[in-house]
């Protein structure tokens, strides 16, 4: 029998859509009712890609309540495939705490699981680390803002993936991997100060496993002024900007002489900055207020591939809907696409159907008046 042990943070990600940066400290009272429940969704992704390939012999432990149960009790799947043993309770099921997430480690780990899943960002990896350290196998399912570890999977179904060979008896390799974590009110200011915290053991296959974010040391400044000038040649009167996060962006905000949030999103429209640091609710409504088009530029994590779904959570489904696959401009450099080696870009929008609707080919401009093809993939696929 394999022994799952299984920790969610019901609270990660919930930063993201209202410009948070993460969920350290968030005022719950500033949450949409509709935005509770994401990490939840993302391990109910997981464990329904478990159950489906689960040829027996898996059984699920973890806290009763909203840090393990909750998940498998909220599916209408047939999770008969997961049995479920509680191994204890969260001290206050309405608001768990960091403390909550290392307590339902040390069970698991006292429980003797063969690898402990958790879901949340890398506040959660950091609170597994200091509770279990490499003294048993860990994955992470990715559902936070801040995702600079090197410990998550791609995907919900990638963790899934990695899961389902290691119970097959696949070739897994296991490998450490490191933990690392910013001091969000320093990134909300703009500031990152990512402090490694130290590594946990890791299964790792093929492309499944994301990699440590990379601090785009390549980019060289002559570069992104060349991207930033091909984008501003490009600009129209009429269009609606919406600049997403990153250096890359930032040298365009740069190139048109406005105030630019580093790790947020700003608005630009006829040279004119109509809004800062803007939350999912906010670039909607002046999308849906804009007589005209909406394009929206935004670049690929260092060293992941990532476009959609990591530090760029304020692009809901519904907005990245809203504005639409081809109306979306995607800058990095050649050295960043290069550091691939490979790997598509990818996209993780925390809703199947959109991610499945993004795969294929897409235009990366790379340069002055210089645009290369580049595979897109959703990265549960």
């Amino acid at each position: 029998m394999f022994k799952l042990g299984l920790v969610v943070n019901p609270l990660a990600g919930l930063g993201g859509p209202i410009a948070m940066k993460g969920s350290d400290g968030l005022d719950l009272s500033r949450v949409q009712d509709g935005d509770f429940g994401r990490s939840t969704a993302r391990a109910l992704r997981c464990l329904a890609r478990i159950a489906a390939g689960n040829i027996g012999g898996i059984t699920v432990y973890g806290f009763s309540g909203p840090m393990s149960a909750q998940a498998i009790d909220a599916s209408d799947l047939n999770m008969a495939a997961l049995p479920f043993v509680s191994v204890g309770n969260t001290a206050n099921p309405n608001e768990t705490t960091g403390s909550d997430t290392k307590n339902a480690a040390l069970a698991l780990l006292e429980a003797g699981v063969d690898l402990l899943l958790f879901v949340g960002g890398d506040g959660t990896a950091r609170d597994i680390c200091s509770a279990v350290g490499a003294e048993v196998p860990c994955l992470g399912v990715p559902a936070g803002v801040k995702m600079h570890s090197g410990v998550y999977a791609v995907s919900p179904e990638s963790a899934a993936d990695i899961v389902l060979a290691l119970v097959a008896g696949g070739l897994v390799e296991l490998g450490e991997r490191e933990v690392r974590d910013i001091d969000e009110d320093a990134f909300r200011d703009g500031i990152v100060q990512a402090k490694y915290f130290g590594e946990l053991l890791v299964p790792s296959i093929g492309g499944f496993l994301q990699h440590v974010k990379s601090g785009g040391r390549e980019q060289e400044e002559l570069v992104l002024a060349d991207i930033a000038d091909h984008i501003v040649e490009l600009m129209d009167s009429e269009t609606l900007y919406i600049m997403g996060p990153g250096s890359t962006a930032a040298a365009v905000m740069l190139a048109l002489g406005l105030e630019n949030t580093l790790l947020g999103f700003d608005a630009v429209c006829d040279s004119t900055l109509l809004g800062c640091d803007l939350s999912a609710s906010a670039i909607m409504a002046l999308i849906v207020s804009h007589n005209g088009p909406v394009k929206a530029v935004i670049t690929a994590i260092g060293g992941q591939g990532h476009i959609l779904g990591r530090g760029n959570q304020q692009l809901t489904p519904a907005v990245i809907r809203k504005i639409g696959r081809d109306n979306f401009i995607v800058i990095a450099t050649k050295t960043k696409i290069s550091q691939l080696h490979c790997r598509p870009l990818l996209v993780d929008s925390n809703d199947a159907a959109l991610d499945l609707e993004w795969q294929g080919y897409i235009q990366v401009v790379t340069g002055y008046r210089d645009v290369v093809m580049y595979r897109v993939s959703a990265s549960g696929d």
